[in-house]
């Protein structure tokens, strides 16, 4: 149970984040309004970077974020390629919604400025969730 608290008291802001930011990604797949296809299709890819940039920051917290941003769009652009190819196993983990929108289920050369953005936020989230706050005078 100590482990518990003290592991949430050096997360709070970073779980505070991870709570907004993850709804707003998975909203962006059922968004129905102007912009429809641009938010189902692209604007979610931003919120995917900024997902896993929070959660490997939580578990790795000795990299910097530079390194985790980094790793993140390095393998979100290997999973986008990864799309390309079709075999049976990772057709079946597409087949549900978590593995469809984990892997992605069709290759597209416009998610990738999108990736390098939610990157470079995600960056800019673990930087300023890692400063202390200053205390009132």
């Amino acid at each position: 149970m100590a482990d518990l608290k003290s592991f949430l008291a050096r997360n709070r802001r970073l779980l505070l984040v991870l709570i907004f930011v993850t709804p707003l990604g998975f909203y962006t797949k059922f968004y129905t309004g102007p912009l429809q296809n641009w938010v189902n299709n692209s604007l979610g890819g931003v919120f995917y970077e900024i997902f896993w940039c929070l959660v490997l920051a939580l578990f790795f917290q000795r990299l910097r974020p530079q390194q985790i941003a980094g790793f993140v769009l390095l393998v979100t652009c290997a999973l986008e390629f990864l799309q390309l190819w079709h075999p049976p196993f990772l057709e079946s983990l597409r087949a549900n919604f978590i593995g469809a929108t984990i892997l992605g289920s069709s290759f597209t050369w416009s998610d990738f400025p999108y990736y390098l953005i939610g990157s470079i936020m995600g960056y800019f989230l673990l930087n300023c969730s890692q400063r202390e706050p200053q205390a009132k005078r």
